[in-house]
């Protein structure tokens, strides 16, 4: 099967041909932007809560600053997306 791949993918070099075309392209391209803010929006909810579970006193602080965090992020991978599917068309 990887001998198939490589064979189809010389060939795709020799005559010019794409083996994906730009839309698939871009669902990868999304896909990734979203596991992407998936992976950063996890990381921020476990700092968060670590640093709640050390400083209980100072949780409303730190749950202000990672909601704001998190929308940020949000709003970089909607960014990402859109960037993303406007390249398909």
């Amino acid at each position: 099967m990887f001998n198939s791949i490589l064979a189809q993918a010389s060939e795709a070099a020799v005559t010019g041909t794409q083996l994906i075309g730009p839309k698939a392209g871009a669902a990868i391209g999304a896909g990734i932007v979203a596991v992407g803010a998936g992976l950063g929006i996890g990381k921020l909810a476990a700092s968060a809560m670590e640093g709640i579970a050390r400083q209980p006193e100072a949780g409303d602080n730190i749950k202000g600053s990672m909601i704001v965090a998190a929308a940020l992020i949000e709003g970089v991978s909607l960014f990402g997306v859109v960037v993303c599917l406007l390249a398909a068309l």
